[in-house]
């Protein structure tokens, strides 16, 4: 019986291992776009490497255009990571008002999901730190400060997409951010003239939280629907009023009155 040669495994570098694990923290978001590194000698002791195999995978990541080095500055993750919707197009989305119930349907779907998701998986760590974010959106309510409502009601939402343990579904909604920040702003502004919307909006948010500290995945998404519903009705409601105002005035300008 032939004798087979069988090559010797080759065993993978160090710094390769380095740069996946990097790679990982990267798409689960604990280190996220924009985001400083820790020190070289600090990483080099959690990773328990040398300084010269991780100075050699932060290289190759940066030679990705995942990691940009700054000379004296330290290390950042890329900002350009998940840009894909932060080009021209979303501008233009977000300018007009017509589209804002395409994405309310849109974040329905999304982050309807995320927040099933987040009931089934969330664990303690991420528990209290979903509790931080929401904490701290009653507390910008209870000020009634508008531009700071919509900053944490954009961050509360993104903590549930980090709870929910998907990667594709975080990058998806951490890419759409800036928009999604844009879109809550432009929605919290119409809302609170009516002055029972803040409590109201508030009330749905309690629930969607309590949902998912439950472990309740059905009742957190039913929450996520509830809240875009009502946000939904209530713009389309203050359109038509306006809408009617605008008829009116006309009527005036025309002298039918």
């Amino acid at each position: 019986m032939e004798k087979r040669n069988f090559g010797r495994v080759k065993q993978p570098k160090i710094s390769d291992i380095i740069m996946q694990e990097l790679e990982t923290m990267i798409l689960e978001g604990t280190f996220k776009p924009g985001q400083k590194l820790p020190p070289e000698r600090e990483l080099a002791e959690r990773f328990e490497v040398s300084r010269p195999s991780l100075r050699e995978a932060i290289q190759k990541l940066a030679a990705r255009g995942v990691l940009n080095s700054k000379h004296g500055g330290g290390t950042y993750v890329s900002e350009q990571l998940g840009s894909s919707f932060t080009d021209p197009l979303q501008a233009l989305l977000s300018s007009h008002d017509e589209f804002l119930y395409d994405q309310l349907e849109f974040r329905d779907a999304l982050e309807g999901l995320s927040a099933y998701y987040a009931a089934l998986r969330a664990t303690d760590a991420d528990k209290v730190m979903l509790t931080k974010r929401y904490d701290a959106l009653v507390e910008a309510n209870l000020r009634e400060d508008a531009s700071q409502e919509s900053k944490l009601d954009a961050e509360f939402h993104m903590a549930i997409a980090e709870c929910a343990h998907n990667v594709v579904l975080l990058h998806t909604l951490r890419s759409l951010f800036s928009t999604l920040e844009k879109s809550i702003s432009a929605n919290l502004t119409n809302l609170f003239e009516k002055k029972a919307a803040r409590g109201h909006v508030m009330a749905q948010h309690k629930a969607l939280y309590d949902a998912i500290m439950a472990g309740q995945p059905e009742e957190a998404r039913a929450a996520v629907h509830s809240h875009l519903i009502f946000v939904e009705d209530n713009l389309l409601e203050m359109r038509r009023e306006a809408s009617r105002i605008q008829r009116s005035l006309r009527r005036t300008e025309n002298g039918d009155w």
